[in-house]
């Protein structure tokens, strides 16, 4: 099966978790009928931890720079940077006056703005290799067998991550299959850069929780997986699901114990292996 993005696999490399010091366990009494998932940090190692652009450093490399070259762009990688940043603060700050309390953008329209380039499919490429250059991923040990688990099980499975369009990719190169072949319910996918909310917002949970109701699954019968205390426990404890940590990569890993919403938060479960969920499983 050919993608179009599948001459960028030569930047895809293997990556292993780093050991977290946290212990697995905890409790869930309910019968669990769907597992939703975050991806970066959950599914995926992520090598900067998050899919999330706030991470301004340590971005300067000899990689970028290569791709700034390769688009014959006459800037320095640094002002490019700088540029695309701005953008992206331009934006959350016009969709935060219409109302979203933590706004998502389409990432290739920050990188048409910035490279100066009216061909989305052009951008579209760039924002594909800027990612893959800044933040590599691979899967989490056991994912596959853990899909398969839930698959046999008949556990309902879903998305609910920060993501843009390049993140379903990641289940093509690995697995030779978009989420739904995997066993994900396509009407529980939801990514930021299609909603237009990105986590910690509960707009993402709040609509899952709503089609599982045409399911006749309870919100107390869902399981929310998820790395950041922050972004994933805490929006997903508001929507009454279940909740599990993944403290399987010290990378990702975000505890957030300085946040004043998570200081008295604690997850259903612990999680250090994916594999570790098929406890909690009918």
């Amino acid at each position: 099966m050919m993608h179009e993005f599948d001459h960028l696999l030569p930047y895809i490399q293997p990556l292993l978790p780093i050991p977290t010091r946290i212990k697995p366990g905890g409790e869930i009494k309910e019968n669990i009928r769907c597992i939703l998932f975050d991806i970066y940090g959950t599914l995926f190692i992520s090598s900067s931890g998050d899919i999330s652009i706030t991470q301004r450093q340590s971005q300067q490399s000899r990689d970028f720079k290569q791709l700034i070259d390769k688009y014959h762009l006459k800037k320095e990688p640094q002002t490019v940077l700088n540029e695309f940043f701005s953008a992206i603060d331009d934006e959350h700050e016009r969709l935060k006056k219409k109302g979203v309390d933590f706004p998502e953008v389409e990432i290739e329209r920050i990188w048409s703005k910035v490279l100066e380039i009216e061909a989305l499919d052009e951008a579209r490429t760039f924002a594909m290799e800027f990612e893959l250059i800044v933040n590599p991923a691979y899967p989490m040990p056991n994912l596959e067998k853990m899909l398969s688990a839930c698959r046999q099980a008949h556990v309902q499975m879903g998305i609910i991550s920060n993501a843009q369009f390049f993140t379903p990719y990641l289940f093509h190169w690995f697995f030779d299959s978009d989420p739904e072949g995997l066993g994900f319910n396509r009407d529980l996918i939801f990514y930021s850069y299609k909603t237009g909310y990105a986590k910690p917002s509960t707009a993402m949970f709040e609509t899952a929780a709503e089609n599982l109701g045409y399911m006749e699954i309870p919100a107390h019968s869902v399981l929310y997986i998820g790395n950041d205390m922050l972004n994933d426990i805490l929006p997903a404890r508001k929507t009454g699901f279940k909740t599990a940590l993944f403290a399987g990569d010290a990378r990702s890993l975000r505890l957030r114990k300085d946040h004043p919403e998570c200081q008295n938060l604690s997850p259903d479960i612990y999680v250090t292996d994916l594999i570790q969920l098929l406890e909690y499983l009918p």
